[in-house]
């Protein structure tokens, strides 16, 4: 009787401690919500993908978008916990601001291609000068309102003195995620998009590039912020150390980023 009770006991105890484990690991399990430059969405897609590899009881959720909305988002709560950035004055606006949980870290340099369907165009012959030539008669670009990409295609235009000359074929994107699906629809004949785009399976499948001088424009220096939210987010922490590491580094060059201790060091 007394070996049955035992037995009893111990399966009892056994139980008991399988549940206390699920419970402590739903306890440090976490979601992080990101909302990132659309330019990242190659790049980002796999350095969540390896990240999570690492850390599977984490939820991450990707948010893809213009910096410049995605920063109006956060002024007004938008629920993100971590915010990427083609321009790395917006996050420095939020940290001034005293809406974030620390520094503004940068994490890339970003540059502008031409680019097109080989269908269309062989954009890997293609000069800025030439998307002034009359049979060129729609040009796509990310609104430089809101979008880090679409200012510098803008300077870059009116460094080559073509902006009057191209300005009524323009056709503009949200974002530069949408205004490369502009080109590859067939909406825009050409485009000027990230390279980090160009470099894309997709895209590299499609069609060429050519690479626009980075004297033409101002950096595209990038940077991100852990949100005030997230100041307790253990994943959000973890997933901004990761972006450091030499395997999310290495996505990043693949994708044609400079990393900032690259620039540094020139």
């Amino acid at each position: 009787m007394q070996t049955i009770r035992n037995l009893l006991m111990k399966r009892k105890q056994l139980l008991l401690g399988i549940l206390l484990a699920g419970l402590s690991t739903a306890a440090y399990a976490e979601k992080i919500n990101i909302a990132a430059a659309a330019d990242l969405k190659f790049a980002m897609d796999e350095i969540v993908t390896r990240f999570k590899k690492g850390n599977p009881a984490d939820e991450v959720e990707v948010i893809y978008g213009s910096s410049g909305k995605i920063f109006t988002q956060i002024q007004q709560a938008a629920p993100y916990d971590l915010y990427f950035s083609a321009d790395i004055s917006y996050p420095e606006k939020l940290e001034a601001a005293g809406l974030t949980a620390g520094p503004t870290k940068p994490y890339a340099f970003g540059r502008i291609v031409l680019w097109s369907p080989k269908a269309q165009l062989d954009a890997t012959k293609l000069r800025l000068e030439d998307i002034s030539r009359a049979e060129i008669s729609r040009i796509a670009i990310a609104n430089p309102k809101h979008a880090p990409y679409g200012k510098r295609a803008e300077e870059a235009l009116r460094s080559k003195k073509l902006w009057h000359q191209v300005e009524k074929k323009l056709v503009y994107g949200e974002n530069i995620a949408q205004t490369a699906q502009f080109v590859q629809t067939g909406n825009a004949q050409v485009g000027i998009i990230a390279l980090s785009l160009a470099l894309s399976a997709e895209l590299s499948k499609q069609g060429g590039y050519w690479l626009i001088p980075e004297s033409l424009h101002s950096p595209l220096k990038q940077g991100f912020v852990i949100t005030k939210r997230a100041e307790t987010n253990q994943a959000a922490k973890k997933f901004s150390d990761y972006i450091s590491s030499a395997e999310a580094r290495k996505i990043m060059v693949r994708y044609g980023f400079t990393l900032p201790d690259a620039v540094t060091a020139q």
